[in-house]
């Protein structure tokens, strides 16, 4: 399980849920899963845990103790919920699929791509907000709808003290905090466990993709 933070958060920085949620994940589940957060600009790093998932002696095949499928659950807040499904291309092109993708508040990086979700990608889910400084995605939609389902486009809406930011700064507070509740909102994080919940006892397995030739 990656969680990508938004704006230049460091991994490091337990004032923000995504890095809360990661720690959370792995007392959850114990060591049957692995889960860490990571800045949206260090997909190398999340490439490498992921990697190392999927084929440990990472000499790009997979050996017969290798072949249990791994499902591999993405997370994201605000670019790093543009980073979710740019990631998952990256996936895609070592033909590795993702079995869930989850958006909050996804707000769009040059050069990017946070509304069509690659056919490498199961299941996936958006949550947004519409007010503020940065108001998230409205819509993802399959880039083929045989291969990957939309879960839903769940449309949030807040009142300026229903959900406090304390974790960001003044400037953010004011101008910017719908963007913020949504992450902040513990409604949102009980529905991504349920989803993964769910995920996890799926006896499905999720198989490889074909490489992309037009990426």
């Amino acid at each position: 399980m990656i969680g990508f933070l938004g704006g230049y958060t460091k991994r490091s920085d337990v004032k923000h849920p995504e890095v809360v949620f990661a720690n959370y994940l792995r007392i959850r589940y114990g060591p049957s899963v692995q889960a860490a957060a990571f800045g949206n600009h260090e997909t190398q790093k999340a490439f490498e845990l992921i990697r190392g998932g999927t084929d440990p002696d990472k000499n790009g095949a997979q050996s017969s103790a290798e072949k249990e499928p791994v499902k591999i659950i993405l997370y994201g807040h605000s670019w790093g919920a543009a980073q979710v499904l740019e990631f998952a291309r990256e996936l895609e092109r070592h033909s590795i699929p993702v079995a869930l993708t989850i958006q909050i508040d996804s707000v769009h990086k040059m050069g990017q791509n946070d509304r069509t979700v690659p056919a490498n990608v199961a299941r996936a889910v958006n949550f947004y907000q519409r007010r503020g400084l940065t108001p998230g995605r409205p819509l993802i939609v399959a880039e083929n709808a045989e291969r990957t389902t939309i879960l839903d486009n769940l449309h949030m809406t807040y009142k300026p003290e229903e959900i406090q930011c304390d974790n960001y700064g003044w400037f953010s507070r004011v101008f910017n905090k719908p963007h913020h509740q949504i992450e902040n909102d513990p409604r949102i994080w009980d529905q991504i466990v349920t989803l993964i919940d769910s995920e996890l006892l799926r006896p499905d397995k999720i198989e490889a993709q074909p490489r992309s030739s037009t990426r």
